[in-house]
């Protein structure tokens, strides 16, 4: 049977429920006060009725609670929340962007829900701030390699002024400048996890300050040559870096084609599925790519959990159009 044949992706009876035996593994839980003691399930309960539905609709999942005596569903408090989507139409959403290793356009999901372009552009949002992570372990540790690099999507909407360049912009030239380009700063541990940054400038300041933060000191730390790194790479236990403008990029055990691998994943999917994001909307889309590299098959999670870890991230993250759309 399909994966997107089971009951929670077209029955919304159904679809609360998936919802609730992921979230409220220990009952109910109020989204208003917290209560979790006295909630109690209403049944009947309809929407009020119009020209299409005369008797109105039944309303699925709702509960009452006892101490703050107000109504909710396992939707309050979640990306969910205020929301005319259908929940199993979310849930059908959550699963086709969790599989789909480049991502999924606005237009597409729009033509398989069979909703507007707007409200899928929208919905994607909000469920990628569902996969933005809260973990702020220090990744690798002793005898695991991580290994770091940068690169460059986009166009900046306000151009950068270098205080090297005596106040004239930077621009792009035939020897690879990286002109008025958005940056993006990885971490990759092998064999494990992702962080990216998008940083206003990749500078050695910036990216000091990135890889201090985020990386154990005891790790082994490989890079490209680049300069940004010079004042990082004395602290880590072992440090190393291949010349790429020698086209030097394998020597033994020091490489960056793990964050390269990552990076092509990453750019195959911004230039050829969403093509163009501003970048107020870029530290969501890390998000994205992040997780699903976080929760890949290699790593024993499929479609399936892949999406349920998702649905975990939903609680406390809701996201106002307005805030979306002024980033």
């Amino acid at each position: 049977m399909s994966v997107l044949a089971k009951a929670h992706f077209y029955d919304e009876k159904a679809a609360f429920e998936h919802v609730e035996s992921i979230l409220w593994q220990d009952g109910p839980v109020c989204g208003h006060c917290g209560g979790m003691d006295k909630a109690y399930k209403l049944t009947g309960i309809r929407t009020k009725p119009s020209k299409k539905n005369p008797e109105g609709i039944e309303r699925h999942g709702l509960y009452k609670c006892g101490h703050c005596r107000k109504q909710f569903t396992v939707r309050k408090n979640t990306i969910f929340e205020e929301s005319a989507i259908p929940l199993h139409k979310w849930l059908q959403a959550i699963h086709l962007m969790c599989s789909s290793k480049k991502g999924i356009s606005s237009n597409q999901l729009a033509r398989v829900l069979e909703i507007t372009v707007k409200s899928a552009w929208f919905l994607s949002h909000r469920i990628r701030e569902a996969m933005c992570s809260d973990d702020l372990t220090p990744m690798g540790g002793s005898g695991k390699v991580v290994e770091a690099d940068e690169t460059y999507i986009g166009k900046k909407e306000v151009p950068y002024v270098s205080p090297q360049r005596k106040g004239r912009p930077m621009k792009s030239n035939k020897h690879g400048g990286v002109g008025n380009k958005l940056a993006v700063v990885s971490l990759v541990e092998r064999g494990g996890r992702v962080r990216s940054f998008h940083p206003d400038h990749a500078t050695k300041a910036s990216v000091t300050k990135i890889v201090w933060e985020n990386i154990d000191h005891e790790s082994t730390f490989y890079t490209d040559e680049s300069r940004l790194y010079t004042d990082v790479r004395p602290v880590m236990s072992k440090s190393d870096s291949v010349k790429h403008s020698a086209k030097e990029y394998v020597r033994g055990d020091v490489h960056t084609n793990t964050v390269e691998g990552y990076y092509s994943i990453f750019k195959r999917g911004m230039n050829g599925v969403y093509q163009h994001c501003k970048e107020k909307h870029l530290h969501r889309y890390l998000a994205e790519y992040d997780f699903r590299y976080n929760n890949r098959i290699k790593l024993g999670c499929d479609d399936i959990e892949r999406a349920e870890r998702a649905l975990r991230g939903i609680t406390g993250k809701r996201l106002t159009y307005r805030g979306a759309y002024q980033g």
